[in-house]
């Protein structure tokens, strides 16, 4: 799972919540049954079909034990190996139907990214804007990839100055963009962690860390708002020049 920034500024509330005040998580059954009462509302046929093929290839086994004797030998391996193959079809039938409820969701680049496998720290919303498109940053092994969301035209404008942002302290590094959609040159959300963990293995362990250091010194992007200006407000005035 990718990791997030480190923040400490850690609120009281959240301490206590740390403590004991929070409610803890469920556990893996809890959570494969929640997934499985969304699977089953959302594709109804997907878990027969699963437990289906755990029964198929429990009974070719049981075949197998019968011709050739080797009960045991025959079922030993048939309730794992079809255990697996129901398994995978499930959650891979729970993936597809994830991607389908966050097609089209502002955010569903970030929730792909968040849980991308591998050593990726992720950083939401690096850029954005009043029209609600917004620009995340994922930092690798490949390198720096900017990913926007919204509206394309729009976007160019926000990527391009992410890119010029942090070409200030990624010197050499590789800097990858990419918008999530369903049109022409973007990529789709159900495609995005594969498409991202494809790019080439540019930098080693410690150019990443070294890459993330400098991007953590790196001033936030501030976005002006566009529009006139509320009335009474005074521009901060620059640091007087030294005679």
């Amino acid at each position: 799972m990718a990791k997030k920034p480190k923040d400490n500024n850690t609120s009281p509330a959240t301490d206590a919540k740390g403590k004991g005040g929070a409610e803890k998580p469920p556990g893996r059954f809890k959570q494969i049954g929640m997934v499985a009462k969304v699977v089953h509302r959302q594709s109804p046929k997907s878990i027969p079909i699963a437990v289906g093929i755990f029964v198929g290839v429990l009974a070719l086994c049981v075949l197998g034990g019968y011709l050739t004797g080797g009960w045991l030998y025959w079922i030993t391996l048939g309730l794992p190996v079809g255990f697996l193959a129901g398994f995978i079809f499930f959650t891979r039938s729970a993936q597809r139907i994830q991607y389908q409820l966050l097609d089209g969701r502002l955010g569903a680049g970030m929730a792909v990214l968040d849980n991308m496998r591998g050593d990726w720290t992720v950083e939401p919303g690096v850029a954005a804007n009043r029209q609600m498109d917004i620009v995340h940053r994922a930092v690798g092994r490949p390198g720096i990839v900017l990913v926007g969301e919204g509206d394309p035209a729009r976007l160019r404008g926000l990527i391009a100055g992410e890119k010029k942002r942090v070409a200030r302290v990624a010197y050499n590094t590789p800097i990858y963009d990419l918008t999530v959609g369903n049109g022409d040159d973007q990529v789709p959300v159900s495609k995005l962690q594969r498409h991202v963990m494809k790019l080439p293995r540019n930098l080693d362990k410690a150019e990443v860390a070294e890459l993330r250091y400098r991007l953590r010194a790196l001033p936030a992007a501030v976005q002006m708002p566009k529009g006139p200006m509320p009335k009474g407000l005074k521009m901060p005035k620059g640091p007087k020049a030294q005679g």
